[in-house]
């Protein structure tokens, strides 16, 4: 068995590194200093920045203008951007391209995919239904009238919705299956009211009524909207390996040089069995990372398993969400006072870590997908 990346992932981690490496996590917009939103819009000079590297097009095909990576590859991407706290639309961007490319019309891949490689075009998904509690595909109804189809409904917390031209917005018909479709944010009947992230991010519930879109910006292909959720929930779990990384390091850094009684606390043997407890978690959610990515893409690819890839997506979100919190916990216990200073950068890393914990839910909840995956796929 074969755990190492290839040479294009690789590659596109090294590419990843050299943009991000002039991004610094204390120049973020704090949301413990900034009332409201920390900013009206995303960091576009980043954001060109990973266009012109060819890392927004890294999951298009070459057809497309792309390099035809995979999940494996953004995952790897995602990593190094939560390092650095990165306020880009990356996953949800690029999460949506690839459900696009995968199953959209050629005229929807036409008009959307080659601009979005460019960064011309932002695109973003909903994913948190009404509530963020209930199914996303059950908040908003499409009818079909005549040629087009008209949705009607109201997504909560959608991420970088006011900066994006695009938005992927799960429905029902009413028939079963759920669909996807793709609404430019200037249709008519589409508003957005701000809402904000535990991050100080600008985040909008998005309604829509009598939202009119063309046949050939519905995706009704079985499983797509489950595929892309997956895919949305499973980028988010390399944020948070990403981001616990960097602040376990940081932890490691702080308390090597800190003394108390004329030694590192480091050298305690409390610190240090903290700080490895969260070494282990960090482990498990990178392995249980990989393991979800590349049933994503062995799905694809129509390699099955024992169990549906959203096994593997739960177990790696059960790790993710309880372990970027306890990293953070402890790091904020390991620094002491010193950990809540708004000039030093942890108390960011600590409010985006809770946005992702909220995002990708409950382990219990998870525990619980997991258990009614495997009641209906014995293990023989």
């Amino acid at each position: 068995m074969d755990f190492t990346f290839t040479e294009e992932q690789q590659a596109a981690v090294e590419a990843a590194k050299a943009v991000f490496a002039d991004v610094a996590p204390d120049s973020v917009p704090s949301p413990a200093l900034t009332p409201g939103a920390v900013a009206d819009d995303f960091d576009r000079p980043l954001w060109a920045k990973l266009a012109a590297s060819d890392l927004l097009s890294l999951v298009l095909a070459e057809r497309h203008g792309g390099a035809g990576l995979d999940a494996v590859a953004l995952c790897l991407v995602l990593r190094e951007a939560a390092r650095v706290l990165a306020r880009v639309p990356l996953l949800e961007h690029c999460a949506t391209a690839m459900a696009v490319q995968a199953h959209g019309s050629p005229e929807l891949a036409a008009a959307l995919l080659p601009g979005a490689g460019r960064g011309d075009l932002v695109l973003t998904a909903a994913a948190h239904g009404r509530t963020g509690h209930d199914p996303a595909e059950l908040a908003v109804v499409a009818r079909r009238e005549g040629t087009r189809w008209s949705l009607e409904g109201v997504q909560t917390s959608v991420p970088w919705a006011h900066g994006a031209d695009w938005i992927a917005v799960p429905a029902h018909t009413g028939e079963g299956e759920a669909v996807l479709v793709l609404v430019p944010r200037t249709a008519e009947g589409l508003t957005l009211a701000d809402q904000y992230s535990t991050s100080g991010e600008r985040l909008a519930e998005l309604a829509l009524d009598g939202v009119r879109v063309p046949e050939a910006h519905l995706i009704d292909t079985p499983g797509a909207w489950d595929r892309l959720r997956q895919l949305l929930a499973t980028g988010t779990c390399a944020l948070a390996l990403g981001l616990g990384e960097n602040v376990l390091a940081m932890t490691s850094q702080y308390t090597g040089k800190r003394e108390q009684f004329g030694f590192p606390v480091a050298t305690f043997q409390a610190v240090a069995v903290q700080a490895a407890d969260r070494y282990i978690d960090l482990r498990a959610m990178e392995v249980t990372l990989w393991q979800a990515a590349w049933r994503l893409d062995a799905t694809t690819g129509g390699a099955g398993g024992p169990l549906p890839s959203a096994g593997d997506v739960a177990v790696a979100k059960i790790w993710a969400s309880e372990g970027v919190r306890r990293v953070v916990q402890t790091a904020q216990h390991l620094h002491g006072g010193f950990g809540a200073d708004t000039d030093y950068p942890l108390h960011r890393y600590h409010a985006w870590a809770k946005q992702l914990e909220l995002q990708l839910g409950p382990a219990a909840a998870h525990e619980e997908a997991l258990g009614d995956l495997l009641a209906a796929h014995p293990l023989a």
